[in-house]
């Protein structure tokens, strides 16, 4: 255990975190995700969090990741089939812990267009979470020291 680290953060998690660089992505994803088949066409490393929901997951992994500020947006969560105007109680979620951390609302990509972008992911995280569209990809920026 590390002090003010959650506990969510494992090691294989935090040390694929630590090798992301700017506008490196990660990608985190629910239990229906092919998240071994995303990860093997995009030479990502996997990292398999079973017990958890991608909220907390994603809560986590914010409180040590920085956002990219460059470009925008910076985060992408997973249309609804047939709806991309409709938000899955996941996807509120995450747009709840973004605006309490006075981040950029995620936007959104349609499915295809999802897996395509997360096929260039450098670390893919699948939760537990067994809930529709609880997929969201982050991309990551840079600590500034001035």
């Amino acid at each position: 255990m590390l002090k003010n680290i959650s506990p969510l953060l494992t090691p294989q998690l935090l040390f694929g975190l630590a090798k992301l660089g700017h506008g490196d992505d990660v990608a985190l994803v629910d239990a229906n995700f092919p998240a071994d088949r995303i990860a093997e066409e995009a030479g990502a490393l996997l990292v398999n969090l079973p017990g958890l929901s991608t909220t907390e997951v994603l809560q986590a992994v914010l409180s040590v990741l920085p956002l990219d500020t460059f470009e925008s947006p910076c985060s992408w969560t997973m249309q609804v089939v047939n709806d991309a105007q409709a938000v899955p109680l996941p996807v509120a979620e995450f747009r709840q812990l973004f605006k309490s951390q006075s981040e950029a609302e995620p936007a959104s990509l349609e499915r295809f267009a999802f897996y395509a972008q997360a096929r260039t992911a450098r670390l893919v995280v699948q939760t537990g979470d067994l809930r529709k569209y609880a997929n969201i990809l982050l991309r990551k920026g840079v600590i500034a020291c001035d």
